[in-house]
């Protein structure tokens, strides 16, 4: 979804108080259940104040009461005007004044006094200026630590809620099964366990531990629902014609442990079709599956210009009228973008076209969200806790921490790594992204950042001297988050390329050692939302002269080092075959810099793990790990094998895996069993080790992949520390649709595989008996 407003108003039309009305009716009495309050409160509206509450976009009637006079109907126009513009530089305690304001006067000046409800976007971070930039989406999901999400989105709420912002349009639980597809860094991987696991860690950080959710935490809204992440030819909203059994058993699982484990408040449909129903007007989909099936009881909202597109591309739709019929009629509650779509429903209601209780159905769950919140009775915000919580100090350290445990060790001969500055004299660090802070999609202006240049040089020190040479330009336009807004991306010209590869072979031939940061910009990999905003590709290779770069260094002869910053896997071939060392960041965040050298530098041992295979080429795809045994025959000429396997990440130390085992090793149907092994860290470094555990039905009544993840942790040891570790595998883990398309464990024996990665395990047989 493009929401460049950071924030979106969805409020009910202005009128003036009605003589003799109740001033205690039921819905405003917090005692009640909230089903009660909002029939109650139903009933008293009218169409035009149903629509307006299930309608997006700047409302016709509104005003502000604000005792502090910093917002008056004179400017109000302009202050919410910079709710639309990414370049904004409002502060959190001007936004809380703000929303203070316009709440006042929706609780004071409106008939029914129904508050606002205030909708923002948080995908790694709240978007907004000033606010904390923890790591994209895709380096969280390389932390293999739910516990360490959910922290981040606790903070990410209590920065979002503190502003006066109620809802955040995340977490993404797209499978990326596709990284042509330039939405990849908006997602936690390709597996669906391990996405299932860091979403509904990212919304129970978000929506607080309690089904009431309070003022430091907001509304969470699942997305996009569904089967989005692996469009047709790599292209955004292209259709995804998968079966039903593929459906189910892939994409569909993030999003029902989301409902069913998390209580997710909200779920966004996708822009896509599936069997040539597009998801807004999937009735099968958002009525039959998400509330029939999964007891789903939140309120569904369309992507930002979602039912425009029924209209176009997907002509399904003449005009907005018959768009909102189709959309209400499948399930979607609320309108987003400009409203204009839902706004027709006033007159379809009254010309009998649209039933009023289908009407009554989607006010019903965004007013039920709201009570949810308990923005009837606490509607306000404090602004100076505001300025206090957003980007704290807390924060930092916090965003800090995640950088450093996203960054994955791809390679590492000779153990290049980790760098001694104590034996280096000049260090060149090289590259186009190695000047700028990147932090990927879905961003603003954090108010600081470091980039790795920056953090390097304050990591070394005035004794290492630190030479800079850019090698080579990937876009001439803007860079870091600005260039994910820019239209018209275009490739540096390589005809201008060839100076500053010579200055770069120069700098590389003066130093003790280079670190050469290459990947891609948010110019380059991001939301494709038109035809003059592209974000997918074509190729997974490096852009423009970046290999070039790479081997004209390696080949100086200086110890090099490659840094990746990107957010989709890319075909380094190239690269993997000349640098001796190569980790992977994907976007960092505000503190990337920082955490990026104290890895290059052994501060930190790297512990990352990969949540996304990486194919040595676009021709390899689909290339994820858990496919089906048949599509297991390699290519003339080339390898099958992918670049770097699903679970791949080293590190400073070495551990070791022994005795695996499943006790108790026969079950039955339903019953769950636990994998246990012993690590030990058998090198000379403290550090992390993430342990993978997978399972596979040797026979069964339909095809199973060769491994499916089933279970996961993250342990810290000592040197020379041993711990047996216990990861639990459910029957859920060893479920599959049988051909009568119902959930069944069946009978057999199970490999279950533990390892580091998914391309070093060990088996064990676990029996499944009648």
């Amino acid at each position: 979804m493009r929401l460049l407003a950071g924030v979106v108003i969805a409020v009910a039309v202005a009128a003036l108080p009605a003589a003799g009305q109740d001033t205690s009716p039921p819905y405003k009495d917090s005692r009640l259940p909230i089903e009660r309050r909002v029939a109650d409160l139903l009933k008293r509206m009218t169409v035009e104040e149903k629509v307006d509450q299930i309608s997006g976009g700047r409302p016709l009637e509104t005003g502000v009461l604000d005792p502090t006079g910093r917002y008056t109907d004179a400017n109000l126009g302009d202050a919410l005007g910079q709710m639309y513009d990414p370049y904004a530089r409002r502060g959190a305690r001007d936004w809380a004044v703000l929303h203070n304001a316009l709440q006042r006067y929706r609780l004071e000046k409106t008939r029914l006094g129904i508050p606002s409800l205030f909708q923002g976007e948080a995908l790694h971070g709240f978007m907004a200026y000033g606010a904390t930039s923890f790591p994209q989406v895709l380096a969280l999901a390389s932390t293999w630590d739910p516990d360490l999400v959910r922290r981040v989105f606790t903070a990410a709420a209590d920065e979002m809620a503190s502003s006066g912002t109620n809802q955040a349009f995340t977490p993404v639980l797209d499978l990326a099964r596709d990284p042509r597809w330039g939405r990849t860094e908006e997602t936690y991987g390709e597996d669906p366990y391990l996405v299932s696991r860091m979403g509904v860690a990212a919304i129970q950080g978000l929506q607080g531990p309690s089904f009431p959710i309070d003022r430091h935490h907001v509304l969470a809204t699942m997305k996009h629902f569904a089967a989005h992440g692996q469009p047709e030819s790599g292209t955004n909203i292209a259709p995804a014609n998968y079966s039903e059994r593929e459906i189910r058993e892939t994409f569909l699982v993030p999003f029902k442990a989301a409902v069913q484990e998390a209580h997710v408040g909200s779920v966004m449909a996708s822009y896509n079709e599936i069997d040539g129903v597009p998801s807004h007007v999937n009735a099968w989909l958002l009525k039959d599956v998400l509330r029939k099936e999964w007891g789903f009881d939140g309120y569904v909202t369309s992507d930002g210009g979602g039912l425009q597109n029924l209209i176009d591309p997907h002509h399904v739709a003449a005009d907005n009228a018959e768009a909102a019929r189709k959309a209400l009629a499948a399930g979607v509650d609320y309108d987003l973008s400009d409203g204009s779509v839902f706004r027709t429903l006033v007159e379809q209601v009254k010309q009998g076209k649209v039933a009023e209780a289908d009407l009554d159905r989607a006010v019903a769950g965004v007013l039920a969200a709201k009570f949810r919140l308990g923005l009837f009775e606490n509607p306000y915000v404090d602004p100076e806790y505001a300025a206090r919580v957003t980007n704290s100090r807390e924060h930092q350290a916090l965003a800090l921490e995640v950088a450093q445990k996203a960054v994955v060790l791809l390679k590492n001969d000779g153990d290049l790594l980790p760098l001694d500055a104590k034996k280096l004299k000049t260090l060149a660090v090289i590259g186009p992204d190695a000047k700028d802070v990147h932090v990927g999609g879905y961003s603003r202006d954090a108010g600081r950042g470091v980039s790795l240049l920056d953090g390097i040089r304050a990591r070394v020190g005035p004794d290492v001297r630190v030479l800079y040479a850019e090698g080579c330009r990937i876009t001439p336009g803007k860079q870091g988050w600005e260039g994910w807004y820019e239209d018209g991306t275009q490739l540096a010209d390589a005809r201008d390329q060839e100076a500053s590869l010579r200055a770069a072979e120069a700098a590389a031939r003066r130093a003790d050692a280079a670190i050469v940061v290459v990947g891609e910009t948010e110019a380059t990999n991001r939301e494709a939302w038109s035809e003059s905003h592209l974000g997918d590709r074509d190729s997974l290779d490096l852009l423009g002269a970046q290999d070039e770069l790479v081997r004209r260094v390696v080949e100086t002869g200086t110890p090099t080092v490659v840094f990746l910053l990107n957010g989709r896997p890319l075909s380094i071939v190239d690269v993997k075959e000349r640098a001796p060392a190569i980790l992977e960041g994907f976007y960092l965040g505000q503190e990337g810099g920082t955490a990026a050298a104290s890895v290059l530098f052994g501060d930190v041992n790297p512990g990352g793990k990969l949540p996304i295979t990486f194919p040595r080429s676009v021709g390899q795809l689909p290339a994820f790990y858990d496919h089906k045994p048949s599509r297991s025959r390699s290519y003339l000429f080339t390898s099958r094998e992918p670049l770097f396997p699903f679970g791949h990440g080293l590190s400073y130390t070495r551990f070791r895996f022994d005795d695996a085992r499943v006790e108790p090793s026969r079950i039955r149907p339903g019953e769950a069993t636990t994998v246990k092994v012993d690590v030990t860290n058998a090198g000379p470094r403290a550090g992390d080790e993430v342990v993978q555990a997978y399972v596979h039905q040797r026979v069964a009544s339909v095809t199973r992949p060769v491994m499916q993840l089933a279970a996961f942790r993250r342990v810290h040891l000592l040197p020379g520390e041993r711990t047996t570790v216990e990861l639990r595998i459910g029957s859920e883990s060893m479920a599959l649709l049988g051909p009568d398309m119902k959930a069944v464990v069946e009978p057999g024996v199970f490999d279950v595989m533990v390892g580091p990665s998914s391309a070093e395990t060990t088996s064990v047989s676990l029996h499944v008996e009648k």
